[in-house]
Formats: structure tokens, C-alpha cells, sequence
């Protein structure tokens, strides 16, 4: 094969990696015409790359001539989901977190600038729920789970400059967002001094939350982080963080013995 023939089938994998991700977005299915007009590929590339996606059975056609998901796509994210150290050793601590405080606990990794949320457990019958979603991502900058994996990502501030793309100021969510890479190093100082983070408002208006780090590995690292998020009006950030060494006990607790 020459290379120009290696550079046209990569270029193709990838426009079959775009039909994939774009049909995530459209439960309820979305037509030929509706995928070539988002994607901006013409109609027979976006044609081939659904035949190979259905030939894999990750992808379906239903009978109104629209297409959606495969089953199979489906079945093995769930399964893969399920077998993941977050869903067997961190689902349980999450539940016990949100049967003790009421509130809703997460789960999160930091991936370059953000973090992405692997796991979460919303209170039962909770009047209001947060809009965060498993797999979705927020900029670890301004979330407590970000800002306790950063400040075991990064030695200097200079180096968490580099991470968060450079520019000495960060975008706001709200009010309360820190928005200066100088004082977010000094936040991150102080997080690794207490050992735990907190969010207060810096996200959402009106949501505050601690996190504490987790250590899956048997060589005692960080993995990732466990959050408590909880409406200011019903546990303000001074109490929350008064119950942090619940939390933290509860996270231990649910976590095996390093080997």
C-alpha cells in the first residue's frame, strides 16, 4: 500500500469515528441528509462509513429510514463500564456517600485541562439534581475534583500554567470562579496542604462541594478524585467541609488494602 493510500484509509477511519460519535448525540435516530449536513462529508462517505458501522452492528437503521446506535455499541460500553475498578470498587463508596449525606457524589479523573466525571450517584427521590453527567467533562480549574488532581499534577506554577494552555487567566463559570493562574496556584497549595479541595459557587451558582483523592493502585497514587456536591442552602461549604473526615473515612473504607 503507498502512503497515499495509508493517508486516504486513515482519513476514512476517521470519518467513520465521526459517524459513530455523531450518532451518540441523536437517541431517537437522525437521517442521511441530517448527518452529511452536521458532519459536512457528502452523502455517499457518509453512506460507506454507516454500512461499515452497521456491518459491526454498532450502529442500526430503524424502519422511518434514520439511524441510531447498534445494540451491540451499546452492550459493550455497558459491559466494558461495569468492569471498570470506578463501577466495582468506587459505585459502592458513592452510594454509601449520598445514603449518608443526601447529596450527590462523583467520581473524576483529570484528562489534560479537564476532568471527566467516570462515575456518579444521585440521592434518591432528591428534589434537584445536578447537570453533571458520567463521562461528561468540566474544566478541572474550577471543580473540586480538578483542583485536587492538579495539585498533585503539577510541582510549580509554571508547570500549571503550561497544563491549563498557557494564558495567565482562566475562563469563569461564575462570580466566584478563580480566574488567575497565580491564585489558583495558591489554591492548589493550600489543597495539598489540607488534603482535599473544595468548590465554592466556582462552578455553579448555588452548588458547593469537597473532594477527596483516591488511590485504586497498589503502588499508593492518585487515580482520581471523590466529590461530595451539595446545595449551598441546604449544607453550606463551612459544614461540608466539617465532614470531610467522614467522607474521607467512608472513601477508605470502601477501598482495598494497598498491596
Amino acid at each position: 500500500m503507498s502512503t497515499g493510500d495509508e493517508a486516504e484509509r486513515l482519513v476514512g477511519t476517521d470519518r467513520v469515528l465521526a459517524v459513530l460519535i455523531e450518532l451518540a448525540q441523536h437517541p431517537l435516530g437522525v437521517s442521511l441528509d441530517e448527518l452529511a449536513g452536521r458532519l459536512g462529508y457528502p452523502k455517499p462517505t457518509i453512506h460507506r462509513a454507516l454500512a461499515a458501522l452497521r456491518r459491526a452492528r454498532l450502529a442500526a437503521q430503524t424502519g422511518r429510514g434514520r439511524y441510531v446506535l447498534g445494540d451491540e455499541f451499546i452492550r459493550l460500553a455497558l459491559k466494558n463500564h461495569q468492569a471498570r475498578p470506578e463501577a466495582l470498587q468506587i459505585g459502592p463508596i458513592l452510594r454509601a456517600l449520598t445514603e449518608r449525606f443526601g447529596e450527590t457524589a462523583h467520581y473524576a479523573v483529570l484528562e489534560g485541562d479537564e476532568v471527566v466525571y467516570r462515575a456518579k450517584e444521585d440521592p434518591e427521590g432528591g428534589a434537584i439534581r445536578l447537570t453533571s453527567t458520567v463521562g461528561g467533562r468540566n474544566p478541572a480549574h474550577r471543580t473540586a475534583v480538578g483542583k485536587l488532581l492538579l495539585a498533585y499534577a503539577v510541582d510549580d506554577e509554571s508547570q500549571l500554567q503550561e497544563r491549563l494552555g498557557g494564558s495567565r487567566m482562566l475562563a469563569g463559570s461564575t462570580p466566584h470562579t478563580i480566574t488567575s493562574v497565580d491564585a489558583l496556584w495558591r489554591e492548589l497549595q493550600e489543597t495539598r496542604a489540607r488534603g482535599y479541595a473544595v468548590d465554592d459557587q466556582e462552578n455553579e451558582m448555588g452548588v458547593n462541594c469537597v473532594a477527596v483523592p483516591v488511590r485504586l493502585g497498589a503502588d499508593a497514587t492518585i487515580s482520581g478524585a471523590i466529590s461530595v456536591s451539595a446545595l449551598a442552602f441546604r449544607l453550606p461549604l463551612a459544614a461540608l467541609e466539617a465532614r470531610v473526615p467522614e467522607i474521607e473515612q467512608v472513601v477508605s473504607g470502601g477501598l482495598p488494602p494497598a498491596q
